[in-house]
C-alpha cells in the first residue's frame, strides 16, 4: 500500500468523521425542544422521573414532526 493508499484512507476517515459530527449536531438541534421541556419540568417538579417523561414524549415529537 503505498502513499496514495494511505491519502485515500484519510480521506474516507475524515469524510466519514465529518458526517459523524453532522448527525450528532443536526440530532442536538432537533432534541433542543426537548431538553428545555424536561429542564422546565424538572425545575418545578424537582424528579427527574417526570423530567424523563417529558424529555421522552417531545423527543417523540419532534422525531415524528421531522418525517
Amino acid at each position: 500500500m503505498g502513499l496514495f493508499g494511505y491519502d485515500v484512507l484519510g480521506l474516507i476517515g475524515l469524510v466519514v468523521l465529518g458526517l459523524i459530527i453532522v448527525f450528532i449536531i443536526r440530532l442536538v438541534l432537533i432534541l433542543i425542544p426537548a431538553i428545555i421541556v424536561a429542564v422546565v419540568v424538572w425545575f418545578f417538579t424537582g424528579n427527574m422521573w417526570w423530567a424523563g417523561i417529558a424529555f421522552l414524549v417531545i423527543a417523540a415529537l419532534s422525531v415524528l414532526k421531522k418525517l
